[in-house]
């Protein structure tokens, strides 16, 4: 690679209308020169990235000098063509014509041949490279790759994570923010994007191997709380004492809103006790801790539902930091004062962040921005990521705007993101709510489904369709209602309205986490009958194929295309076995561009892999029996860990 590097130098320093004059004795020289100079995969590379490199090797040996910027390397629509595709020989080939001088190859598919033709040696990395008439490259990595990738799943029991160094240059501080519900008010459907997404995404990245902070930013300071504690004052005198079990929140905040609508005197006195609570005066912060206790006991109910764990560090965790961050910022030149209160302005919008009122007193934007400080300099983040509506969008990049016009953000190390999500509609398309028109309690949303699922379970139950007993179906029914709620949202893109239907979302059809699961609970009696009516003992199975495949690599030239275990003979084998492999791929996007969807979809493609291959290939009793009861016992592994990573646990048997 460096002789090679060496031999261009020239031709990369000349300019671009120079490099596109075609050196016409490339094609003679052609695979013997390719192979005499492998390109090797790096520690921890991604396939789809080693095969990115190979192509870009590919065109600059084709093309000397032509520098040619993106091999365009995806992978193929349609897997009977190949695993990878190569889409740069037409765009290659437009810009040889125009600028060549009549030199250039006489068509896209020329192109693609003479790629074709210099892809390096790569230790039998890739089989199979063709060239289609459109001129696209295609390429399939070596079926013995493929075995090899999927028996190292199998004989660790365990989806590998992507390698953190190669990845993402090392393990980092994330701080994702999430779920941030409102004391003294019930979680309701809306909550429930922001808790899953932000959820999944935490799981993802500790996966990938960072110091992950899971923080609740929970609304539990602000001047609201004046007429709440007043009201708990009032309505329950002996509070201190006796302690009122307040198990409708929304009803008390009603309650108290409405006294603070309809009779002055409270109101009046609500807004002294805000200015008390603000002060530290103990029996207002008496109550409201009160308040704050009774709220996370109704948060923990959800959060238990969906498996989900936070550490709660509130609005009121900043109020001491806001002073500093204000001054901070008043030294950087960013602060001037507009109709008394201290603002923040920033190009391109219309408002700014007001980040002391003009009373004196502190809002949103203030904690926001002692929030942003204390988690760049205090906890030392690297990333930070927000989870919240599509709504609060602008306010969060503004924040992250004048983070970075103060001097707190270095580009080379920190990654700001807001990762907002749309509505969950009703059926008639506007926010989901109850018929009366109330908003939907998440704790019953959850639970409708379970009983939903646990009807249905016992339907089949009783049609001889299902083995399991009551406590089965109890537990089988938590697991998928659950389970269905959640996949039914993350599988949406973010950004995406969508409207809630038990129906769809509890669908044992289509991209569902009901599909998912049933999928797995065959794949799970495959290898019971297995072991109990064909006696095959997987786990010796698995050990034996993996050393043989092991003493094969280490003989001879080092390389894997003997391995003599064959686990993508049949086109259904091989086209899940390269759908294994894609797994840690799929992490890092899902890591880097923070879009659970990007999980959801490749779970499902595994699963309908799976399905196709079950169909055409028979497992039990088939002379390939081994072989195939890998694929599954490796395709069960990687499902698994999808699941989880989903917040959703598995079920062996439906």
């Amino acid at each position: 690679v460096e002789a090679l590097a060496a031999r261009d130098a020239a031709d990369a320093a000349r300019s671009v209308e120079q490099a596109l004059v075609i050196d016409t004795t490339a094609e003679a020289a052609a695979p013997a020169a390719a192979a005499a100079s492998p390109v090797l995969r790096e520690p921890g590379e991604m396939a789809g990235r080693y095969v990115e490199r190979l192509f870009a090797a590919a065109i600059e040996r084709a093309f000397p000098g032509l520098a040619w910027p993106d091999p365009a390397v995806m992978r193929c629509a349609n897997d009977k063509f190949g695993d990878y595709q190569c889409n740069a020989p037409m765009a290659i080939f437009k810009a040889l014509k125009q600028r060549a001088n009549g030199a250039a190859p006489g068509s896209p598919r020329a192109v693609g041949q003479r790629i074709a033709d210099h892809v390096p040696a790569n230790e039998g990395f890739l089989g199979d490279v063709t060239v289609a008439p459109a001129g696209f490259v295609n390429a399939k990595v070596a079926g013995a790759v493929l075995s090899r990738q999927v028996l190292d799943i199998a004989a660790s029991k365990v989806a590998n994570p992507p390698d953190a160094k190669a990845a993402f240059g090392g393990r980092r501080k994330v701080l994702v923010d999430f779920s941030s519900p409102n004391i003294a008010k019930e979680m309701h459907v809306g909550h429930l994007r922001s808790t899953i997404i932000g959820d999944t995404i935490a799981r993802v990245l500790e996966f990938c191997g960072h110091d992950v902070l899971r923080v609740n930013h929970v609304g539990d300071w602000g001047t609201q709380f004046g007429m709440l504690i007043k009201h708990l004052e009032e309505a329950y005198p002996d509070f201190l004492e006796n302690p009122p079990n307040i198990t409708d929140l929304t009803l008390f905040y009603k309650a108290a809103k409405k006294r603070f609508d309809d009779d002055a005197d409270f109101k009046e006195s609500a807004r002294r006790t805000v200015v008390a609570l603000q002060a530290g005066d103990p029996s207002c912060r008496a109550v409201w801790n009160i308040l704050c206790d009774v709220s996370r006991r109704e948060f923990d109910k959800v959060y238990r539902r969906l498996d989900v764990e936070l550490d709660e560090f509130g609005e009121s965790y900043y109020n001491d930091m806001i002073p500093g961050t204000i001054d901070v910022l008043e030294r950087a030149g960013l602060v001037d004062v507009s109709s008394g209160a201290a603002c923040v302005t920033l190009d391109g919008h219309s408002y700014p962040l007001i980040v002391r009122k003009s009373d004196g007193g502190y809002g949103y934007d203030s904690t926001d921005m002692a929030a942003l400080r204390h988690r760049l300099f205090d906890l030392e983040c690297d990333w930070l990521v927000y989870v919240t509506d599509l709504g609060q969008a602008e306010h969060f990049h503004m924040c992250f705007e004048a983070g970075a016009k103060a001097g707190w953000i270095d580009a080379a190390r920190h990654v700001l993101k807001h990762v907002g999500f749309g509505v969950v509609q009703g059926d008639d398309g506007k926010r989901f709510k109850t018929r009366s028109g109330d908003t939907v309690r998440l704790v019953d949303l959850l639970d409708a489904a379970v009983d939903r699922m646990a009807a249905s379970l016992r339907d089949r139950v009783a049609e001889g369709k299902c083995p399991l007993d009551e406590a089965e179906v109890q537990t089988a029914a938590s697991i998928i209602g659950y389970g269905a709620v959640k996949y039914f949202d993350l599988h949406q893109h973010p950004e995406t309205n969508y409207k809630f239907s038990y129906d769809k979302m509890l669908s044992t059809s289509g991209n569902t986490a009901v599909y998912l699961l049933f999928a797995h609970a065959r794949l799970a009696s495959i290898l019971r009958k297995a072991r109990d009516d064909k006696g095959v003992d997987l786990p010796s199975v698995v050990d034996a194929m993996h050393r043989n495949a092991s003493a094969t690599q280490n003989r001879g030239n080092g390389t894997t295309s003997a391995t003599p275990a064959d686990l993508a003979q049949h086109p259904k084998e091989r086209g899940l076995a390269f759908e294994l492999t894609q797994f840690p791929a799929v992490i890092v996007a899902v890591a880097t561009e923070f879009l659970p969807s990007r999980l959801c979809d490749y779970l499902y493609k595994l699963a309908t892999k799976f399905t196709e291959f079950v169909t055409e290939c028979k497992v039990l009793g088939d002379d390939r029996m081994h072989e195939r009861l890998v694929l599954c016992d490796a395709t069960g592994i990687v499902m698994r860990a999808g699941l989880n990573l989903l917040g959703i646990k598995h079920l062996d048997r439906i």
